[in-house]
């Protein structure tokens, strides 16, 4: 699914394999990033899919996870195999990644086992920005959901374009949710203003306004 001349979903539940959280791509000229790996049983088709957006040349540089859980990770290491890119995650959820944490990375919900994973780039700031090709993405640190959320943030041409996968939650103990940050995080997203939301389960938000009543809507 296009949603710009140079991003596209190209992984999700109808688009992969059922349980699979939305997987996004950024093309910068020769260079791209993924958002996101799904649960990791349709790489085949995320691989067919790609193909028909970028050419084989291209490089993908960066998988970023925006959180630890199954349906986002799973995948990680067949693509980061696959492609040869690095894997970004915050350092809050790394360590539940890399010790192959079935709870609190939600793994059992899914009547999965999560493999230790190790991340290549354990991000630590509040904001840091990765130069990817002639563009850029710059990724914020937005707890709650899990404690290591983060979303990420590009430009085209007259638009910004936000990833906050799991903008909806849920939260729960397992998962170590926090409800306090969450609530911080979301007040966060409105002050972006983002005009387009690509989310990691409720579909792609396009204007200010669409994008803006969907993340109130979870401000109580």
């Amino acid at each position: 699914m296009q949603i710009t001349d140079t991003i596209w979903q190209v992984g999700g539940d109808s688009m992969t394999a059922p349980g699979d959280a939305a997987i996004y791509l950024i093309a910068f000229d020769d260079t791209a990033a993924l958002i996101d790996a799904g649960c990791g049983q349709g790489h085949g088709k995320l691989i067919q899919n790609i193909s028909r957006y970028v050419p084989a040349e291209t490089k993908i540089e960066y998988l970023f996870l925006t959180h630890c859980h199954f349906d986002h990770v799973g995948g990680a290491e067949s693509i980061r195999r696959h492609f040869g890119c690095k894997i970004v995650a915050h350092e809050r959820d790394a360590e539940y990644l890399e010790s192959g944490d079935s709870m609190v990375t939600a793994a059992r919900w899914y009547n999965a086992y999560l493999e230790p994973l190790p991340v290549d780039y354990k991000m630590s700031a509040a904001e840091e920005t990765f130069r990817i090709g002639n563009g850029e993405i710059r990724a914020f640190h937005c707890p709650g959901h899990s404690p290591g959320s983060l979303v990420c943030v590009t430009e085209v041409p007259g638009k910004k374009i936000l990833f906050g996968q799991d903008v909806h939650g849920p939260l729960h103990p397992e998962l170590l949710s926090n409800r306090t940050d969450y609530i911080h995080s979301l007040k966060f997203l409105l002050s972006l203003e983002a005009d387009i939301l690509c989310e990691g389960h409720c579909g792609v938000y396009k204007g200010k306004k669409e994008v803006r009543d969907f993340i109130s809507s979870f401000i109580q």
